[in-house]
């Protein structure tokens, strides 16, 4: 190949990977920017951005971009976690979790079901269940941080909350998963 011809193949390339870049800001710029009512919407589900969803899968690769030619970042190994869906990009997601980690999932890997994780004011509290939504009612357990269950049902103030072996209603502000005053039929 001559050198004028490598130049122009390299100009090309670059300006392809710079579209491809720019396609992809602007896709999650997007997403963020939502409607006149103020509330955002993913420009590929139409579903409100950020959004709370869980993996569907034990092992889920986190990529550093949206593809698959992009590298795996980490790797989710618990099936059922929370995670923020923050951006769409086609069939990709960016999501973050309960620790502030961001990166790229495949859509297919996410389940619509709502889990939360426990977290505690301070790192070693327990946090208490009670067995209906109001602070007089009995405690039926402790849970320590990093605990998941699902959400069954949250008033905006409380959730009822569900996993291996308990079964109550818990302060929603002790919740990852669930945003402040969010209601969940």
């Amino acid at each position: 190949m001559s050198r004028g011809l490598r130049h122009v193949a390299l100009a090309l390339a670059v300006l392809t990977l710079s579209a491809l870049a720019a396609r992809a800001a602007g896709a999650a710029q997007g997403t963020a920017q939502g409607t006149a009512q103020g509330t955002a919407v993913g420009s590929v589900s139409g579903l409100p951005i950020p959004r709370f969803v869980s993996l569907k899968a034990d092992r889920v690769n986190v990529r550093r971009g949206p593809n698959k030619d992009q590298d795996v970042r980490w790797v989710y190994t618990r099936a059922g976690m929370p995670v923020e869906i923050t951006a769409e990009f086609e069939n990709w997601r960016r999501v973050r979790d309960w620790e502030g980690a961001e990166g790229w999932v495949y859509h297919s890997l996410l389940s619509g079901k709502r889990t939360a994780i426990v977290v505690p004011t301070l790192k070693n509290d327990l946090v208490p269940l009670y067995e209906d939504h109001d602070l007089k009612s009995a405690v039926v357990a402790k849970l320590q941080a990093g605990v998941l269950g699902s959400l069954k049902s949250c008033t905006g103030t409380w959730c009822e909350f569900a996993g291996k072996g308990f079964e109550g209603w818990i302060r929603q502000d002790r919740l990852w998963g669930a945003y402040p005053n969010e209601k969940i039929d």
